[in-house]
């Protein structure tokens, strides 16, 4: 018996597996950011998972039967298949509750909203082909990070004083919602990476 299956059977913890879309060589993780979210929000639920890379140009049949139409990523919870990102966001949120598992919900709902245009701008400047276009794409990008970094530098009601006078001060938080990750995090940050690495 796995050390993977004695914690789902003595610890009581749910099975979980994850599949996610493999890398270039067919077998690492590739660089999926909707793959990086769940594994993002599964690794800081705290649960055991397993992953399981899926090579799209040689998709199992196995796999093929049980998920028919379906490309990663998606999760298997005690065998039930749960597709579609949101919503296993959602259902992760719901299921793995405290005490046992952290809340990862952001309290401040503006978080949730916070560089939420980024990605799509960046994915129209990387992919356009237009050179008459490609300035003003680039415009909406910077425009879109800055907002970002605006909303990262302006504190969230809770790093108010109430009873300080003159300007407010820049936020100290770490995250989107403050000093911990929360699914507003998981969401971006992958997100962010690419296009950190494009930049490279």
């Amino acid at each position: 018996m796995s050390w993977f299956d004695v914690a789902v059977q003595k610890l009581g913890f749910p099975t979980i597996e994850l599949f996610v879309k493999a890398g270039s060589d067919g077998e690492s993780i590739g660089n999926c950011p909707f793959s990086q979210r769940l594994f993002m929000i599964l690794w800081l639920k705290g649960v055991i998972f397993n992953v399981t890379t899926v090579d799209l140009k040689r998709k199992p049949a196995d796999l093929q039967a049980l998920a028919p139409g379906v490309n990663p990523p998606f999760v298997t919870f005690n065998g039930e298949v749960k597709v579609d990102v949101n919503k296993i966001e959602e259902f992760l949120e719901e299921k793995l509750t405290p005490p046992r598992y952290p809340r990862l919900a952001p309290r401040h709902p503006e978080a949730n909203s916070a560089g939420i245009d980024v990605f799509a701008k960046f994915s129209a400047y990387v992919k356009n082909h237009r050179k008459d276009t490609n300035q003003a794409l680039e415009k909406a990008l910077v425009k879109s990070l800055r907002r970002l970094d605006d909303f990262l530098r302006t504190p969230l009601p809770d790093e108010i004083d109430g009873d300080a006078t003159g300007d407010l001060p820049e936020s100290t938080r770490s995250f989107l919602d403050g000093s911990e990750l929360s699914l507003a995090d998981c969401n971006l940050l992958p997100k962010l990476h690419i296009l950190k690495v494009y930049r490279r």
